[in-house]
């Protein structure tokens, strides 16, 4: 029998919205870093804003600064905080993979979509405007206190929506970031967007597909 959430709740950056850290670097750093050593900056830069987010709680755009500075003090380039600045202000500009508005439209009159992003309160209603599809509720990292992978932001999400894990469906683009702690939470029902992020990881129970396209399918529409 296929499983009809209450609510599909979701990671918006890099799930739904095309979050291009990468290209914003790129954009500042290619001319000092050739090949290999642009894409090595590209994945510092990734996993210094994971770490960044695992402490408590500060605004976005310290994490950007934190992360970069970190990135560029390991890559061996001067740091520019107007850098930083103008990386965190692209973040809002940011729209939709190209599969995500019709693919959103083929369930939000059926089921409340529910955004879950680390997000501050307001740059996030820029990305949700461009997703083509209603959004019953958004809750940030900003609201919770918290950013994921922490569990607070999905303990404060079930406290706002009056529900629990076994009422919704989690979707995602990221292990680290989202369906390892939703696993953790007792998350049991769960969708993987393999957007080619990270490798797949079965052990933590999941639906695998390759766009947002599919996502009707995974509650039987």
């Amino acid at each position: 029998m296929t499983f009809r959430p209450k609510f599909i709740t979701f990671d918006c950056h890099g799930t739904m919205i095309f979050f291009d850290m990468a290209g914003a670097a790129r954009d500042h750093y290619a001319a000092q870093l050739p090949g290999a050593k642009m894409d090595a900056f590209i994945a510092d830069f990734s996993a210094f804003r994971l770490d960044e987010v695992l402490g408590a709680w500060k605004p976005y755009a310290e994490v950007v600064h934190n992360a970069l500075e970190r990135t560029c003090k390991r890559n061996g380039i001067a740091f520019d905080p107007a850098v930083a600045q103008d990386i965190y202000a692209r973040v809002p500009t940011w729209g939709p993979h190209p599969d995500v508005p019709e693919g959103l439209a083929k369930v939000a009159d059926k089921i409340p979509l529910v955004a879950l992003t680390n997000s501050m309160n307001a740059q996030i209603p820029h990305n949700i405007a461009r997703l083509g599809a209603p959004i019953a509720h958004t809750f940030t990292a900003e609201s919770a206190g918290a950013y994921k992978p922490q569990m607070r932001p999905f303990e404060y999400m079930f406290d706002e929506l009056g529900c629990g894990p076994e009422d919704v469906l989690h979707v995602s683009s990221s292990f680290r970031y989202d369906l390892m702690t939703a696993h953790d939470l007792g998350i049991r029902n769960k969708v993987w967007v393999n957007r080619g992020h990270e490798p797949a990881n079965p052990y933590y129970g999941y639906v695998e597909i390759a766009d947002i396209s599919g996502l009707a399918g995974t509650v039987g529409l």
